[in-house]
């Protein structure tokens, strides 16, 4: 598993398996968050990094959202150390395999019921800070993925709202993205944060991510036929 500090408070975990995949490890002062648990052969390398970073014990897991390639290491991690897992409340039926995933034609359980609680959220449907991190709901690769911003390094853990090419936003993995429509307007995330770095699950670290937003959109819309008032709409 390679290893990369990419900002003061995160590193990343990064795995092959035909696809890059990342987890990130973010440093917070009671502890550390762990943001997406990868694959299941992940789960020893995670716990051993944190347990030599010496940045205080695991404390708490967060998920972009349940697709089998960000919650196969949960089960060797909480055998080790049981800490609460948070997810979107629409991802939730999903994950536990209530419900089919949207272009799914049977539910599949990715996780066991009541493994992971949801995200709390104020009177106006806003996520709550959890740890350092601000999360924003961000659908259409799934219907609860999550994206979750440290305001203080300015990077933003997008998981799959984006893959990347030639170190550009590219579109989510069309295989497994229910609504490219709904991602392309999720990503306009990245316009209100305008972070310094863009972090994805399934590719390289994106810089100054809000710079080619707008080609991104005029790209993506262009090859999937998506008309732009729909994504522009409030």
């Amino acid at each position: 598993m390679e290893i990369k500090q990419i900002s003061e408070h995160i590193w990343s975990l990064k795995t092959w398996m035909i696809v890059p995949i990342h987890v990130w490890v973010v440093k917070e002062e009671d502890g550390v968050t762990l943001v997406d648990a990868g694959i299941g052969m992940m789960g020893k390398g995670i716990l051993k990094f944190i347990n030599g970073l010496d940045a205080g014990p695991l404390k708490r897991i967060v998920l972009t959202h349940g697709h089998p390639d960000h919650v196969g290491a949960l089960k060797s991690i909480l055998k080790e150390t049981e800490v609460p897992v948070y997810v979107h409340s629409n991802e939730i039926p999903y994950m536990e395999g209530k419900k089919a995933y949207p272009g799914r034609k049977k539910p599949s359980a990715n996780v066991s019921e009541n493994l992971a609680q949801p995200l709390m959220e104020d009177e106006t449907g806003k996520l709550n800070k959890i740890g350092n991190l601000e999360p924003y709901w961000t659908p259409g690769h799934a219907p609860g993925h999550v994206v979750y911003y440290q305001p203080e390094d300015g990077v933003l853990l997008a998981g799959d709202l984006f893959t990347s090419k030639n170190e550009k936003l590219y579109r989510p993995m069309p295989m497994f993205t229910y609504d490219m429509e709904e991602a392309v307007r999720s990503s306009q995330i990245v316009g209100e944060l305008k972070p310094k770095r863009l972090e994805v699950c399934h590719g390289k670290a994106v810089l100054n991510p809000a710079d080619h937003l707008d080609q991104y959109i005029q790209e993506t819309t262009k090859t999937y036929s998506i008309k732009e008032e729909n994504v522009f709409k409030g």
